[in-house]
């Protein structure tokens, strides 16, 4: 029974719960998305749906209907989810300073104090 507590609260587990239903609560507001922009597509082309279109009894038109869906709702997961969480991580939680990592820092001020106490030169990096 305590394994099966462990696994139930790991961290992991439970940001990966979280992270699908928000999955699934923003496929409606994609699915809205595409929607109305094929809808626009329709108002500027004719047929917002190509599903019917068969040059040569071949299905080319649901074909076509598919990628246009996928490249809508990648530029919607883009330019409303990945763009704005990007610019909020940056400015809220800033990437480190290019350098040194402190802790690398302390490490090799310890080897260059136990060097000088061996009476060697530290080495240069």
């Amino acid at each position: 029974m305590t394994g099966f507590k462990n696994f139930i609260l790991r961290g992991n587990l439970v940001e990966l719960a979280v992270a699908l239903i928000m999955a699934l609560a923003f496929t409606a507001v994609v699915t809205a998305t595409v929607d109305l922009i094929m809808g626009l597509i329709g108002k500027v082309g004719g047929q917002p749906d190509f599903s019917a279109w068969t040059p040569g009894g071949l299905l080319v038109g649901a074909w076509i209907t598919a990628v246009i869906s996928f490249v809508i709702i990648a530029a919607v997961v883009y330019f409303l989810i990945v763009k704005p969480y990007t610019v909020a991580k940056e400015r809220y939680f800033p990437s480190p300073e290019p350098g040194t990592p402190e802790d690398v820092q302390l490490l090799e001020e310890i080897r260059d104090l136990l060097a000088a106490q061996q009476g060697r030169t530290p080495p240069t990096v």
